[in-house]
């Protein structure tokens, strides 16, 4: 199984990649992960309601066009209104995508949430937490997360669960 994260946003400040990178590393040798960074929407000072329909979908786009060459491969969306999973929930649902050998995009939306054509071409719809979050942060705390989960699947002692 291969994981790719892709996030809409551009250059993180320092200690976001610190983060990143060290449960990147960690991760590495339990899955192949990747994260694909893409353009966000050039945005407006002022945005009124009818451009931020426009940023999501620009953004829209190229979510689905970095998918589109990836048959295999299921996409799963970070959104507020998806479906809550405990750390041990999510160790079953990488474990059960590797078993089928499915590979992973995983999306972090922009500032503006995602277009209505990505959560229609999602399956699965995943929320970290009803918090709204800065999405900068939510790329450490998912790849944390990520490897939580896989501790857990390799027997690793990160994870100390009740």
């Amino acid at each position: 199984m291969k994981l790719r994260i892709l996030s809409i946003g551009g250059k993180m400040p320092k200690w976001i990649d610190t983060g990143f990178n060290e449960y990147y590393k960690r991760i590495q040798p339990m899955l192949s992960t990747d994260l694909v960074d893409l353009a966000a929407a050039k945005r407006a000072k002022n945005p009124s309601n009818a451009n931020l329909a426009q940023y999501r979908e620009q953004e829209g786009k190229a979510i689905l066009a970095a998918h589109q060459n990836h048959a295999r491969e299921k996409l799963w969306v970070l959104d507020v209104k998806g479906k809550m999973l405990s750390t041990e929930q999510l160790a079953d649902k990488l474990s059960d995508a590797m078993q089928l050998g499915d590979d992973v995009a995983l999306v972090i939306g922009g500032a503006d949430g995602l277009s209505p054509e990505v959560l229609a071409a999602a399956d699965f719809k995943w929320s970290l937490s009803p918090l709204t979050l800065p999405h900068p942060l939510v790329r450490v705390v998912l790849m944390e997360q990520l490897y939580r989960a896989m501790s857990i699947n390799n027997n690793h002692p990160y994870h100390r669960g009740n």
